[in-house]
């Protein structure tokens, strides 16, 4: 008997959305193609405490893209240090979003994209309330 790739795929996506939804309502909107194409609806994403107060994130995609991730985060009021072991681009969704880096500061609005190397040492910061997306490769954290 011979398994196409498209079959396997077909399988581990059901396999993941069912496994998602196990014993409680999904945390976001989500759905994933049996192409692969995965579709987010960032508003229904709720994100949750990460580390410190005024910060808060949500990994929305990790293993079902390969070697790609990401996630919403939200600021509030407040800077977050962080080290990158991948490399990072931020769309400012709401709020502006700003990127200390070795005393000088990288600053975005609703709909401006950011992109931070990997290696870098940075704080996040936010003057206000903040929320954006974040995208990154290799998604080994």
């Amino acid at each position: 008997m011979n398994v196409s790739e498209a079959l396997i795929r077909e399988i581990v996506t059901k396999v993941l959305e069912e496994s998602a939804g196990k014993g409680s309502k999904p945390e976001f909107e989500k759905h994933i193609d049996p192409s692969g194409i995965i579709g987010i609806k960032t508003s229904t994403v709720k994100c949750e405490p990460f580390q410190q107060d005024g910060v808060k994130l949500k990994d929305v995609v990790t293993l079902e893209a390969p070697r790609m991730g990401c996630g919403i985060m939200e600021l509030d009021h407040t800077s977050f240090e962080w080290t990158l072991t991948y490399d990072e681009y931020d769309l400012v969704l709401d709020g502006t979003l700003e990127i200390e880096i070795d005393g000088r500061v990288v600053s975005g609005g609703p709909g401006d994209i950011i992109y931070i190397p990997k290696g870098s040492h940075i704080h996040f910061q936010t003057p206000n309330r903040t929320r954006y997306a974040y995208f990154v490769y290799p998604a080994d954290w």
